[in-house]
């Protein structure tokens, strides 16, 4: 049975584990294989590694870094970041990487998503959409870290990302990146109602209550977030935490019993 998972993102840039705000500058916080570690202490259901430097930069996905991540990881990995070929794919997944992440190149070349589908499987591939809200509401889909407009909306791109063989959806919120404010309730619904894929969202969670918010809004979904486990109190110490195994369970029920 499928259940909602709650999902740590963590942002590299030059090997090192950053923080953005609104995809702005980052802030260094540390080395992401430690923080592997202690995710995998505090058993995460899952854990997503986003290189954000590949893709803006165009270089290729930093394999020896992928594969000590991978040896370290003992819990569903998810990488995106610079990937282009089905070729790079295919040696991300070897390394031990159950999932890859594409966002730029969904835009791009989006038939990418079904050759790669068809190399290593719908359920691995998962589709990052950046979205960011204009002052009239729109919501648009931006690539190479929120710099450039696509003119497209996250639906129409989610659509055609299931009908060319994505096995996952990631929508992340340029506006509420960093902001610990709570997650975009209706964009969440917007990509929900209009998708039968899994669907995760990134963007805006502050506390477990957020969490909760969007299970009990969208039913079983991933919830991701980078600086509630990366961040801790007012004055954002660094202090790598997730919720326990009974805290989750909790959350999870109170959830679905509401939505």
């Amino acid at each position: 049975m499928l259940r909602p998972r709650i999902i740590p993102c963590l942002l590299v840039r030059s090997k090192g584990l950053v923080k953005t705000v609104k995809f702005g500058p980052t802030k260094y916080v540390g080395d992401p294989i430690n923080a592997v570690k202690i995710f995998n202490e505090k058993e995460a259901d899952e854990l997503i590694v986003l290189d954000i430097d590949a893709t803006a930069t165009g270089s290729e996905p930093d394999f020896a870094m992928i594969q000590k991540l991978a040896a370290e990881c003992r819990m569903p990995l998810c990488y995106g970041g610079g990937i282009k070929t089905v070729e790079q794919a295919r040696r991300i997944i070897g390394l031990g990487v159950e999932k890859i992440a594409i966002s730029s190149e969904v835009i791009s070349n989006p038939n990418l998503i079904t050759e790669i589908a068809a190399e290593i499987g719908s359920q691995s591939v998962v589709v990052v959409l950046d979205v960011k809200k204009s002052l009239f509401g729109k919501y648009e889909v931006y690539t190479h870290n929120g710099k450039k407009k696509t003119g497209r909306t996250p639906v129409e791109v989610a659509q055609q990302a299931e009908r060319l063989g994505a096995g996952e959806i990631v929508i992340n919120s340029i506006d509420l990146d960093g902001q610990m404010t709570g997650y975009d309730l209706n964009l969440a619904t917007k990509i929900r109602e209009a998708i039968r894929l899994p669907m995760t969202l990134l963007g805006g969670a502050g506390s477990i209550s957020d969490i909760g918010s969007l299970i009990q809004t969208c039913g079983v979904v991933g919830a991701a977030a980078g600086s509630l486990f990366v961040f801790k109190g007012v004055y954002r110490a660094v202090l790598i935490n997730y919720p326990s195994i009974v805290e989750r369970d909790n959350l999870v029920l109170d959830s679905l019993k509401g939505a």
